[in-house]
């Protein structure tokens, strides 16, 4: 995972879409005075570079390979950082140069990398953000969510150097089965760029590196694509820095563009709270908590955790919950199906694998969940 909302001590929730705000609605929000200015913040033309002599390592790889194999498809292999080509490592946010240092990074990491080597190679790509349930993770005295990113290797159009190919090739550094049944979009390299800043913002704060996290979080608000979670950020660092009013404004901002993001209802009632404003914070974390409950994805997540920590009839519960609130998500009955699977039941484990094949619309899950009921057979 590697998509970083902040969030304060105690709070537990999540939104992953954003809302463009204007640059100069801005303006106002940002107080520099109450900060010091930092070096060596990277520029965004930076994340995307490699040395020299970096271009030369990875041609030189190539170069044996050229004529056998499509450049796009070459990369996907080389890259590969599943199968130990680069070692995937969460909460370690680099940019493309020194990924390839360091063979190593999260996912946000490695799409730096990848993408800086497709420009490189000719390659064109897309970017696509993950619609996973919220992954915690804490640090010092801040909860961080984590989300994912991958992106796709289009095959080239340049006849005369490589064959053409119409395969465009998915590239993740997770394994398929964990982003199985999730949706995507379709993100820009702004939007991109933005959250490495927000990431590497985050990270700052959690050091109390208060100054660095402030210009840190300016730069991903500054570009193309401004988005929430850089917002939810600045008003969690103002909080720190004691600038209340500061942070409620920009809460109250956020709220203005989507008024039921999460992220940013549950840290302004946190805010409410420690201003002892009780009447306020009630009506706020009334709204929270029914969206919570409400949200057949919060039990599904429940379900997947009891899944993966081996606690069968735990996640049985827990799927049948997320199917009350929608029976009509497949992954629900696939979830089902594997844990009576490895509870022994194989004829409910069937039934759902049935019902899952029945809901999905995508071949790629219809041929997972065929193949399983014939391993079953």
């Amino acid at each position: 995972m590697c998509i970083l909302l902040i969030l304060t001590t105690g709070l537990q929730a999540c939104s992953t879409s954003v809302e463009p705000v204007s640059q100069t609605t801005l303006l106002s929000h940002y107080h520099d005075q109450h900060f010091s200015p930092v070096d060596n913040i990277p520029t965004p033309q930076s994340l995307f570079t490699l040395s020299g002599n970096q271009i030369d390592d990875i041609k030189q790889s190539l170069s044996p390979k050229a004529q056998r194999v499509l450049v796009h498809q070459w990369l996907a292999q080389y890259i590969n950082a599943y199968e130990g080509g680069f070692q995937y490592a969460d909460n370690v946010t680099r940019t493309a140069s020194e990924t390839f240092d360091d063979r190593k990074g999260n996912c946000l990491s490695l799409v730096l990398l990848t993408a800086a080597i497709a420009q490189e190679l000719g390659v064109s790509v897309v970017f696509q953000q993950i619609d996973i349930p919220p992954v915690w993770d804490r640090q010092g005295g801040v909860y961080l969510i984590n989300g994912h990113i991958n992106l796709k290797l289009l095959p080239q159009e340049q006849t005369h150097v490589f064959n053409v190919d119409s395969t465009e090739i998915l590239v993740d550094f997770l394994p398929a089965r964990t982003m199985q049944g999730y949706g995507k979009r379709k993100v820009s390299q702004s939007k991109i760029i933005s959250m490495f800043y927000n990431n590497i913002a985050a990270d700052a704060l959690v050091i109390g590196d208060y100054n660095r996290a402030y210009s840190l979080v300016k730069m991903s608000l500054q570009q193309q694509d401004v988005f929430l979670p850089a917002l939810n950020t600045l008003a969690v660092l103002y909080r720190y820095k004691g600038l209340n009013a500061e942070a409620e404004a920009l809460y109250k901002l956020a709220l203005a563009f989507k008024p039921n993001d999460m992220d940013i209802l549950t840290n302004y009632s946190i805010l409410l709270a420690v201003q002892n404003r009780l009447a306020e914070w009630g009506e706020l974390h009334r709204v929270i908590e029914l969206a919570r409950i409400r949200n057949p994805y919060y039990y599904y997540g429940i379900a997947q955790q009891a899944y993966n920590d081996k606690e069968y009839q735990t996640a049985i519960n827990w799927y049948k919950k997320a199917i009350d609130k929608a029976d009509y998500r497949h992954e629900f009955y696939f979830g089902l199906s594997r844990s009576y699977w490895a509870m022994g039941d194989q004829y409910r484990s069937q039934i759902h694998m049935q019902k899952a094949l029945s809901l999905s619309t995508d071949i790629q899950h219809q041929r997972r969940y065929q193949a399983k009921l014939n391993a079953m057979n």
